[in-house]
């Protein structure tokens, strides 16, 4: 057997059945979930509008912008994620969470 020989062998591959157990539905998909971001009023969106086009055009008056679509931080979802996180992070006081979803039953 040569030195390389070792990394040439054949390995036998064992043929194992894999045991598959049936997917339990949890009780928070039933529920709804809480978007993070809702539509804003339509007064607000032409001042959105100016300031977000202002601000990205920068020193290039030639160029255009068209906003589609505004949205704003859902007021229920903030306080949900805020109070969450608060509890989460109990005595450690450096700790940083992240709220992803929120399900609402």
């Amino acid at each position: 057997m040569g030195l390389w020989d070792f990394f040439r062998q054949k390995k036998e591959i064992e043929n194992t059945p894999v045991k598959t157990e049936p997917i339990v539905e949890n009780d928070l998909a039933v529920g709804q979930e809480v978007p993070a971001y809702i539509e804003t009023d339509a007064k607000n969106h032409e001042l959105v509008s100016v300031i977000a086009a202002a601000i990205m055009a920068g020193e290039q008056t030639d160029s255009q912008f068209v906003v589609k679509k505004i949205l704003e931080r859902n007021p229920e979802a903030q306080l949900v994620s805020v109070i969450a996180a608060s509890i989460a992070a109990g005595e450690q006081a450096d700790s940083q969470m992240i709220v992803k979803k929120i399900i609402k039953k």
